[in-house]
């Protein structure tokens, strides 16, 4: 293995971890309707749990309304009820063949406890992204120790995943600071 081989691994390593830290934030309520917000609840229905967005269509007819139409008519009860326990606020409203989800208006209060939360997701985020250089530091000490590489490549390898880590870094930045807006706008 090469220092080359150790950051080809770690880039979808770093990829990875931005990409959960998207769909970790694509799941937090900013105020406006977005099918993300509910598509992945879980419904108990035909004795197995299934995500909304399997077993219904999930449409934003208003800025701030979710409309989920099931497929089977039958099912408006349990995924109610499933988003009622989700405990993510909504207080869904069943018209007997669609539920129909009211985005409430957030407050400046619940405003500050949302950014809280994304920011403790970036640190997982960025902890995430430690652990990663931390394995391909690692392995490339390894190198040097079984005489494979030299102490310059090792330098040089420590040198180009440090680099590689700032960039996922400053990535994370960037979109919370992004989200951050996005939930401050009222």
């Amino acid at each position: 293995m090469s220092v080359e081989n150790i950051l080809k691994d770690l880039g979808p390593k770093l990829e990875g971890s931005i990409n959960h830290f998207e769909d970790e934030l694509a799941t937090i309520h900013t105020g406006r309707a977005s099918a993300n917000l509910v598509d992945t609840i879980l419904v108990d229905l035909y004795g197995s749990k299934q995500s909304i967005k399997q077993i219904a269509s999930i449409t934003i007819p208003e800025p701030r309304q979710i409309l989920i139409q099931p497929w089977d008519k039958g099912a408006t009860g349990q995924i109610e009820s499933a988003i009622r326990n989700s405990n993510l606020g909504f207080s869904p409203v069943n018209n007997g063949d669609s539920v129909r989800v009211i985005i409430p208006e957030l407050t400046e209060e619940r405003r500050k406890d949302i950014i809280k939360v994304t920011k403790e997701k970036a640190e997982e985020a960025k902890v995430s992204i430690r652990t990663s250089r931390t394995e391909s530091w690692n392995i490339i000490k390894k190198l040097k120790v079984d005489g494979v590489i030299g102490e310059d490549e090792m330098y040089r390898g420590e040198h180009r995943i440090q680099e590689e880590v700032d960039k996922a870094n400053h990535k994370i930045e960037e979109i919370l600071a992004k989200k951050e807006k996005e939930l401050m706008e009222i």
